[in-house]
């Protein structure tokens, strides 16, 4: 395969406009919303940029240290349940037929045709008092029961709507493993959950975590699931940023509390990295 420096010329008229476009609406919006966290508001639209940390300092208040820890919990434990539940999924389409894994498949893609807002409200409408989950239970003689609007509903939400994220990673790891070591496995002895625990996980693991890491950030960064299924104590560190911005008005702070969220981010995509040199240093070893 030719090298790009060989090609300078088609490959900068390829790679040009894509350049210009991430520079033009990602990195320079990126970097004034960078420039206004070290600034502070002089009126109702005017910033002026002083070059202070004093926003920074005040993400440090007990009151936004237990919202980002909140929202650390609340992206951890999705990202936990999508795991218990996106496993045993992946799997099966891993093992189903051709037509069997075409139509799985399909089944995982289609919210990611229907609009984020369409699928919470019908979330909503299952969950609410007169709901038909209320209404199911009812017919049991239980209930009704508060399902929506508290940290169970955001959740249930965050899993729903997440659960997409981990499962295609899983299955794309999943599907690439040689199965004859999982025969092999079998015909040696092996039970079936011995099998997975012992070859088809670590030989999926840097597909899981890549799962895991795709599932917790958005996750931490949610917004709109725990603004319409919570309560008032489930609330996110992405709601309060948006009070900052568009009530309180006040977009320095809102702009640290944005990079402190990314900081966190990048900290989790360094930490993954790391983990998979390790584990590729430990291979080669």
């Amino acid at each position: 395969m030719q090298d790009w420096r060989d090609a300078k010329g088609p490959f900068a008229a390829i790679f040009g406009a894509p350049a210009l476009w991430l520079l033009a609406f990602f990195l320079i919006p990126l970097a004034i919303v960078w420039a206004y966290s070290f600034g502070r508001p002089t009126g109702l639209t005017d910033i002026a940029i002083t070059g202070t940390f004093a926003n920074y300092v005040r993400t440090a208040d007990p009151v936004y240290l237990g919202i980002f820890a909140k929202s650390i919990w609340f992206a951890a434990i999705t990202t936990l349940l999508c795991l218990v539940v996106g496993f045993p999924i992946a799997l099966v389409i891993t093992f189903a037929s051709e037509r069997g894994k075409a139509l799985l498949l399909l089944a995982i893609m289609l919210p990611f045709w229907t609009n984020l807002l369409i699928r919470t409200y019908a979330l909503m409408a299952m969950l609410r008092t007169e709901g038909y989950v209320n209404t199911s239970l009812g017919w049991l003689g239980i209930g009704p029961l508060p399902l929506l609007h508290n940290n169970f509903a955001v959740t249930l939400g965050l899993v729903y709507v997440n659960l997409p994220f981990l499962v295609l990673p899983l299955y794309s790891a999943l599907d690439r493993l040689d199965k004859s070591l999982l025969e092999a496995s079998l015909d040696l002895g092996a039970g079936h959950l011995r099998t997975i625990r012992e070859i088809v996980i670590p030989l999926a693991l840097p597909g899981i975590l890549s799962g895991l890491l795709i599932t917790f950030i958005p996750a931490l960064g949610s917004y709109l699931t725990p603004d319409l299924l919570g309560g008032p104590d489930s609330q996110m560190i992405a709601n309060v940023i948006e009070r900052q911005f568009k009530r309180a008005n006040d977009w320095p702070f809102g702009a640290a509390l944005s990079f402190i969220l990314m900081y966190l981010t990048f900290i989790c995509i360094a930490g993954q990295g790391l983990l998979a040199r390790r584990r590729e240093k430990a291979g080669a070893v």
